[in-house]
């Protein structure tokens, strides 16, 4: 099992990452994308990547770094990019949830994102929230130009259909383990295989039953068995489907 979406860089792991890296591998977890979204970040996934071999980096530009300093960092990770190997563009995306006074620049660095995707021929990684109508209106302004994850989605069903439209693949995560998901339960019944991913976003949205605490990378097998329950196919089944997803999106 994959986990397309990780963080394992976080201070929160500082004491113990060796341990989380042994626990993926003691669960079958080989291969983990490792997720920038700042300038600090994209460096801190980088670094690890060269020290342990189960990360493949990526760089990007969250929408919470939307500020008068935009310009300077979109050159910024242009040069990173430039410099060096990394797997996608990403997280990037718009989020409107505490804010949409800065929408226009948060739209501004996503499309400059979209584009050194397409320029380096890489995968997008997408955060959304609170932002379906215009993160779909800007992905679909460059249909057959781009590919890549939406990631942690927590949309509808009909929309999920919409990215699959545009190039994208579809990546639950640890709230597709809670009770009352409705939504990402939905999504994970109806996706095609081919389409589907699994991640943790980790350290954030810890599935059942760490709900509330700290989440790691091997927690991602606990959304895959979740989801394989859904569907009702077996774990390996659902594994196979997304080791090739990921080598397909990431020619890894």
């Amino acid at each position: 099992m994959i986990d397309s979406h990780s963080h394992l860089f976080s201070n929160e792991f500082d004491n113990d990452i060796d341990e989380c890296i042994k626990r993926c591998k003691d669960n079958n977890i080989n291969k983990i994308i490792l997720v920038g979204f700042s300038k600090e970040t994209n460096e801190k996934a980088l670094n690890y990547s060269s020290k342990y071999d189960i990360f493949y980096p990526t760089a990007g530009i969250h929408p919470d770094e939307a500020d008068d300093l935009y310009l300077e960092k979109i050159e910024e990770l242009k040069q990173f990019v430039f410099k060096n190997k990394v797997y996608a563009i990403g997280e990037c995306g718009l989020d409107y949830h505490y804010t949409k006074e800065n929408a226009e620049i948060q739209k501004i660095i996503f499309k400059a994102q979209i584009e050194l995707s397409i320029e380096y021929k890489l995968p997008l990684i997408i955060h959304m929230r609170d932002a379906t109508f215009d993160t779909y209106n800007i992905l679909k302004e460059y249909k057959g130009r781009t590919k890549g994850i939406m990631h942690c989605y927590s949309g509808s069903l009909e929309m999920a259909y919409e990215f699959i439209k545009l190039g994208f693949y579809i990546s639950l995560g640890g709230p597709v383990t809670f009770k009352n998901a409705k939504e990402p339960k939905e999504v994970a019944k109806n996706m095609p295989l081919n389409r589907l991913l699994v991640e943790t976003d980790c350290p954030f949205l810890a599935p059942t039953p760490y709900r509330g605490k700290r989440n790691e990378s091997s927690y991602v097998k606990l959304v895959a068995l979740e989801i394989a329950k859904i569907r009702n196919i077996s774990y390996e089944e659902l594994e196979k489907a997304i080791d090739e997803n990921i080598k397909e999106l990431f020619s890894i």
